[in-house]
């Protein structure tokens, strides 16, 4: 009889949902089981396990990377003028692009056996805050090389010859890379890209051999103008099966030399007029040898799932770098200038008003650096947690750019006087892009932290939606069946849970 009672409320329910259930493309069923649910799986959990974060190590420093960080970073620190980089050169100067590639800044996240210098996540994150709090023209150089790009993508994926031959040339800064995704028609929904490549025959280095002819059109990409390795993702096609029965073979990710005959690099934007490089790249037709795909002839078609998982990793460490730098510098300089600049005969600090905004500033900070070492703690442990990264960078770039409205408050007429001792001014006017970057704030709100981690980490709703896709209609009604009350229990428990929070002022719930 309770089956019955069961099928009845479950039946009606299942068939609704598969109607309203939009269907899963391949690209989106893989960006949304990418990756791992880490700490933040125990929030959907109505009850989270507090000793459990309490529990993760801190995150500490090895003695080469504080070495690293106390002579090299200081090193490059005082070469950078960031007034003079944004203003009058609009590139780094000869002698710092020269010392970043010389002392292997752009190795960070490169295997030691390879010429890398293997550092962790956390000391990667605090480098580039380091940097960024003098230059965040600097520091986005810095930044791009050591995230989501061709270092990170052979290390992980490439063959071993592939990893012989540009590891080491990448470490040692013979070569600059950057990576090329996002294009005119295609910017957060990555897996929509117009680029196209087709599984041919083709003539490189004399030789006929197997490869792609790939057209693509890309632009907003950082240190393409001054790049000499491309990462390339494009769709591969192949209609004369010459690697097996399927037409489309998905998303693909290619390294390909900037000198190669076709490749249309240099020109450059302008990011809101700081001297980052940026720029588009192009080519029409370009022929390429199929071992130039990374990860060889297997990974074809795997490129997606790659970008995704690597992503996850690169937005956890470069933008909440960046976000703290904010932080730090805000925090730094504002509560020095209102210590000096007196009104009325006293500092200015002293007045509520600014002191409230002061609070604000140090408040902000504080959560920065914590969620910047909390992230970076996960990578360390071999996470690769999608959602966290995303948590990440949406409220750390937001209270980025809270600090600076506060700070600029505070600074008021001097803050708006571009010169030489003005250190918020390009920080303030170069805020947007840390938000925009690797989705704008409003794409990672909406479809990542509360879109794919409401799904991903809510411990009935994936499921419910693949048993809603099942093929088998039968065996997905029957798991439907059961996942649908487990979750309306989960529901009511946590809803029951948060009424006795709210009126008992929760103090019954515990913290420790």
């Amino acid at each position: 009889m309770c089956s019955l009672r069961r099928k009845w409320v479950s039946d009606p329910a299942f068939k609704m949902f598969k109607k309203v259930l939009p269907p899963l493309s391949s690209t989106e069923k893989e960006a949304m089981e990418a990756g791992s649910v880490w700490w933040d799986g125990e929030l959907f959990s109505g009850s989270p396990d507090w000793q459990k974060l309490h529990h993760y190590p801190k995150p500490t420093l090895s003695a080469e990377e504080q070495s690293f960080i106390d002579n090299e970073v200081e090193t490059l620190l005082d070469m950078l003028d960031d007034h003079k980089i944004v203003k009058e050169d609009r590139d780094l100067p000869k002698e710092v692009w020269d010392y970043i590639l010389k002392e292997r800044f752009f190795s960070l996240i490169i295997p030691k056996e390879y010429g890398g210098r293997q550092f962790s996540s956390h000391a990667n994150s605090t480098i580039v805050s380091k940097i960024a709090t003098r230059s965040n023209s600097a520091g986005v150089t810095v930044m791009v090389p050591n995230s989501l790009g061709p270092g990170e993508l052979v290390a992980h994926y490439g063959t071993q010859d592939q990893k012989d031959y540009w590891l080491p040339r990448l470490a040692d800064g013979t070569e600059i890379p950057c990576f090329a995704l996002t294009g005119p028609e295609a910017g957060s929904d990555a897996g929509g890209i117009p680029d196209t490549g087709t599984v041919c025959m083709g003539m490189h280095e004399g030789k006929e051999v197997l490869g792609m002819r790939i057209s693509w059109n890309k632009r907003y990409i950082t240190l393409a103008p001054v790049a000499t390795v491309l990462g390339l993702a494009f769709k591969l096609q192949d209609p004369d099966g010459l690697l097996g029965d399927e037409l489309d073979l998905g998303i693909t990710c290619a390294l390909i030399p900037a000198d190669h005959t076709g490749v249309e690099i240099g020109e450059r934007h302008d990011p809101l007029g700081l001297a980052f490089m940026n720029g588009p790249t192009r080519g029409q037709d370009v022929f390429v040898p199929m071992d130039w795909v990374i990860g060889g002839q297997d990974y074809v078609g795997k490129g997606w799932r790659m970008l995704v998982e690597c992503l996850s990793a690169g937005r956890g460490i470069s933008l909440p770098a960046m976000g703290t730098a904010t932080g730090h510098l805000t925090s730094r300089t504002t509560g020095a200038y209102a210590y000096v600049r007196k009104q009325f005969g006293m500092s200015i600090g002293k007045f509520e008003g600014v002191a409230e905004a002061l609070g604000r500033i140090g408040g902000l900070t504080y959560l920065l650096e914590a969620t910047r070492t909390l992230t970076t703690t996960s990578l360390d442990l071999k996470e690769k947690p999608g959602i966290v990264t995303a948590i990440a960078k949406y409220h750390m770039t937001e209270m980025a750019r809270q600090v600076l409205d506060d700070s600029m408050d505070i600074h008021a007429g001097r803050g708006i006087q571009q010169g030489p001792m003005n250190y918020l001014a390009n920080f303030y006017i170069g805020a947007p892009v840390a938000i925009t970057v690797e989705g704008a704030n409003i794409l990672t709100r909406n479809l990542m932290i509360f879109g794919q981690g409401a799904t991903r980490c809510h411990p009935y709703v994936l499921k419910e939606m693949e048993a809603a896709a099942n093929p088998d209609t039968e065996q997905g009604a029957k798991e439907f069946d059961d996942l649908l009350f487990k979750h309306v229990g989960h529901g009511t428990k946590n809803a029951f849970g948060s009424l006795w929070a709210g009126l008992t002022g929760s103090a019954f719930i515990s913290s420790q």
